[in-house]
């Protein structure tokens, strides 16, 4: 899956302008991109938002136990965690510089996924800067064969935009502007494609 590569560069994205003061990580799943997002911004708040319980109380155990092994003791306790779903996302608009979603958009059926898009852009703040990483356009019949096995476990129709390369397109009707694939990786499971974009100012 290549993790640390991706996790690492989404923080590079979030952290290469103005450090944002408050920042989003939807589908925080177990929280490691959250907590290496508190790592690098000590000085921002940091949200992880999940729809599963299980999931955050593992994230939470995982930050307070990683910030006590590094003597980081309070730095863990500092994420908030918060359960909610992606489509109807439970803040107001505006409310953060920044915002990450990996490895979650795959998983939404088209419809889900373009009002989870939408949602993203109502809570970042003008300029405000969007990170995703998320599986793209296989870069050759090896990395299609891969992805076949994620199409299997997660469903074809959520999949469908994803193997099409459609994901930027999606995240420019949803009213985001200068949208860019980073990067494309290869992976065991096919193509993965780091893109940001932003909110326009006006």
């Amino acid at each position: 899956m290549r993790e640390r590569t991706f996790r690492g560069q989404l923080v590079s994205q979030v952290t290469e302008l103005e450090p944002p003061k408050r920042v989003l990580d939807l589908g925080t799943g177990t929280g490691s991109l959250a907590i290496a997002l508190a790592k690098a911004l000590p000085q921002a708040q940091i949200v992880g938002l999940d729809a599963d319980p299980d999931a955050l109380a593992r994230a939470k155990a995982k930050a307070v136990a990683e910030a006590n092994a590094t003597a980081g003791a309070g730095r863990g306790e500092s994420i908030e965690w918060i359960q909610g779903r992606v489509e109807r996302l439970p803040f107001p608009d505006g409310a953060f510089e920044a915002l990450t979603c990996s490895l979650l958009l795959h998983h939404l059926e088209p419809a889900v996924k373009r009002q989870a898009l939408s949602e993203c852009l109502r809570v970042l703040a003008p300029a405000g800067s969007l990170h995703i990483a998320d599986w793209g356009a296989p870069h050759d019949p090896v990395m299609r064969f891969a992805f076949f096995g994620i199409q299997l476990l997660d469903g074809f129709s959520p999949t469908r935009d994803h193997v099409r390369g459609a994901l930027p397109e999606l995240i420019e009707q949803a009213g985001f502007a200068q949208v860019r694939v980073r990067e494309r990786l290869r992976t065991c499971w096919g193509s993965l494609d780091l893109i940001s974009a932003t909110r326009p100012v006006a």
